[in-house]
């Protein structure tokens, strides 16, 4: 199978090319048993960083760097992806090997990522006509994906060898300081003051951290990939940016804050792709059942960690946004995302009103 005939990558988006023959020179310079350059087309899906496929014979490798222009501090590292990476695939076989981190600018214009590339299927829309012939196949999948969540907050990360990840001590607090600071440094900071008014009320209702684990802090439905014809089990685990060693029900939160429930109105749901409402995965609460059951977590306060993963959405969908009015991204999906932002902070005030 060709690049061009897998259905997950696309031709290179306008703005996003790189200068290919110096990325092919210096992967063939530094990683052995290359052939030439045959191809590079880019990942269609994903938000923020820039994603590609290059094959050279019959070798493919995934490449990614942080998206162009002005980014967060902290944000898009692929420093942090690489440590997490090249350490935890021997751990978590989820995880896809990296290869190499390149952190010389003259090479594509900022620190990039080499990582094995894994051949499988992403559950975005709809059940995949291949896993649709098992029988239950959304709550089988849906299940697959929280299990994959909670073994890897059964791991531990000095065994892992990724302590360095991240200071434990405090990080909800940094979590909830940070992503405000975020937040007040976009456009629209000035005129909707409720997302200032949910951080306030998810910092005066912080739980305490009970243990702390391996954090991938992005973790949802199409993060990750499936064999055409096992709804089982996760194989792949992406988008390794952001992980941390911190509090793991930050992770539940967020995987619950993209997740549709059947009670959610239209005015009230969480951010999906659409048609993954009517795929027929369980309930959120199943979800926070199933992950108590896999790793024995206290789940009680499930509620705060969704809201605020509902509140930290809210605010990478303002980042992203700023980034497309600058011309730093050429992905038009980011100029409609904008839209719920508002619902996504009314929704993480009416979760915390609720507990």
């Amino acid at each position: 199978m060709t690049a061009s005939r897998l259905p997950e990558v696309i031709p290179v988006r306008r703005g996003d090319e790189l200068d290919w023959d110096r990325l092919a020179a210096y992967l063939r310079a530094n990683l052995d048993g290359l052939a030439p350059l045959d191809s590079v087309r880019q990942f269609r899906n994903g938000s923020a960083n820039l994603t590609y496929l290059l094959e050279f014979g019959d070798r493919r490798l995934v490449v990614r760097r942080p998206p162009f222009g002005d980014l967060a501090i902290g944000a898009h590292d692929m420093s942090r992806e690489h440590r997490a990476l090249s350490r935890l695939w021997r751990h978590y076989p989820r995880a896809p090997r990296a290869y190499l981190l390149c952190q010389d600018h003259a090479i594509v214009g900022s620190d990039f990522l080499v990582l094995e590339y894994r051949e499988g299927i992403v559950v975005w829309s709809s059940v995949p006509p291949t896993l649709a012939r098992s029988s239950d196949a959304a709550r089988r999948i849906a299940f697959a994906v929280v299990d994959a969540l909670a073994e890897l907050h059964l791991l531990d990360p000095e065994t892992v060898g990724v302590c360095d990840l991240g200071r434990p001590a405090g990080f909800v607090d940094r979590q909830l300081a940070g992503w405000r600071n975020r937040w007040r440094a976009t456009s629209k900071a000035a005129t909707m003051t409720l997302v200032d008014e949910v951080a306030e009320a998810l910092a005066a209702t912080r739980p305490e951290t009970v243990r702390n684990a391996i954090l991938h802090n992005d973790f949802k439905i199409d993060n990750c990939q499936f064999r055409p014809d096992d709804p089982d089990r996760v194989i792949s685990v992406f988008d390794w940016d952001m992980a941390t060693v911190g509090d793991p029900m930050v992770d539940l939160g967020i995987l619950l804050n993209y997740w549709p429930d059947p009670s959610d109105r239209p005015d009230d749901g969480p951010v999906h792709p659409a048609g993954l409402q009517a795929m027929g995965l369980p309930a959120r609460s199943e979800v926070v059942e199933r992950y108590a059951a896999v790793t024995g977590a206290d789940v009680s306060l499930a509620g705060w960690y969704e809201a605020f993963g509902c509140w930290k959405t809210a605010i990478v969908i303002a980042q992203l946004h700023d980034r497309y009015l600058r011309g730093d991204s050429h992905d038009d999906r980011q100029a409609a995302k904008v839209d719920y932002l508002l619902p996504l902070a009314r929704r993480a005030r009416s979760i915390l009103a609720r507990l």
